[in-house]
């Protein structure tokens, strides 16, 4: 038995190495400096398949999509917030594979939606520069991004305290609203976005009530994400724009954002696999609901705290 729960921790121990290495060994900023530089290289392949598209080359279209694509994938895989919320979010809750993920394409495809509607009003509306376009984004933007972000973070560290809190007063609760007290097997929620309800209480939580938690959820994700555009489909919109190929621009932002998606998609299944594969067969195993339930808050609080330390020293770097 012992050897079986430590073979279904080393999932959870190679993780923690890994977050060691990326915030105490400098990974993180070696990983910042590769994606730059992929980054620029990508840049520069989207400059000369704009022009072209501009010329009328034929399949330029789609070689912009293919960079744009390639682009966003660079960008995702350096230090952001967007695979950080996710997987936090998907690690410290109880949430399908599937939704998360669907979540993941959603956050980054909003996130495309966002640049397109930015560069559509800055520089359509209200004739702005590339620089205050840009200067938005990578100030005011990033920040609130960022802050939003660890506000979330704190509010899965405020659930799992008081999970913790009132099962050590009280014992497992019943009738109440807990996170993550069952198997992932049983998770059997049917409404979009997240689960925000608790499948152990002993007494079923109105639907209606689970839908609205759920979809507030979503959109709290979607929109901490969002809220900052890419600046490489900043600088594809306004090019286009400046070039009156603006369709193309937008079609390669969506390409871009597919490829972000990509990232954070695969963040979203490694969170769950994690999850399922090491938390709760370890939940599953425990003798009492008592314990399990606290191993679930404790669980939540330390993802929430993950995701809000990471983000908050993301946002430092901007001040």
């Amino acid at each position: 038995m012992r050897l079986r729960g430590v073979i279904l921790l080393m999932p959870l121990v190679l993780a923690a190495g890994l977050a060691l290495w990326l915030w105490g060994g400098g990974g993180m900023d070696r990983l910042a400096v590769w994606a730059a530089g992929e980054q620029r290289e990508a840049q520069n392949a989207i400059a000369r398949a704009v022009r072209a598209i501009k010329q009328g080359e034929g399949g330029a279209l789609f070689g912009l999509m293919s960079v744009a694509f390639l682009y966003g994938v660079f960008h995702a895989a350096g230090p952001g917030h967007g695979k950080l919320l996710i997987g936090g979010y998907g690690l410290g809750r109880v949430v399908p594979a599937l939704r998360l993920a669907g979540l993941a394409l959603v956050s980054s495809l909003a996130q495309s939606l966002s640049a397109v509607l930015m560069v559509a009003a800055g520089i359509g509306l209200l004739s702005w520069t590339r620089t205050q376009v840009t200067g938005l984004a990578d100030g005011v933007l990033s920040l609130a991004s960022y802050l939003a972000v660890a506000a979330i973070g704190l509010w899965l560290v405020w659930r799992g305290a008081r999970g913790l809190l009132h099962r050590g007063a009280h014992g497992p609760a019943h009738g109440h609203d807990h996170p993550q007290l069952h198997d992932a097997g049983h998770d059997s929620v049917h409404h979009a976005g997240h689960d925000h309800t608790c499948t152990h209480a002993h007494g079923p939580t109105p639907e209606q009530a689970a839908q609205v938690h759920s979809f507030r959820d979503a959109l709290m994700l979607i929109g901490a994400v969002a809220i900052r555009p890419c600046t490489g489909a900043l600088f594809l919109l306004i090019v286009t724009w400046r070039m009156d190929i603006f369709a193309a621009g937008i079609a390669g932002t969506f390409a871009m954002g597919l490829g972000t998606a990509s990232i954070t998609v695969a963040a979203a299944l490694a969170a769950v696999w994690l999850r399922q594969g090491t938390l709760d067969r370890l939940r599953a195993g425990l003798t009492g609901a008592g314990t399990a339930a606290r191993l679930a808050a404790l669980t939540e609080l330390c993802a929430g705290a993950l995701v809000a330390l990471t983000a908050f020293s993301l946002a430092l770097r901007l001040v």
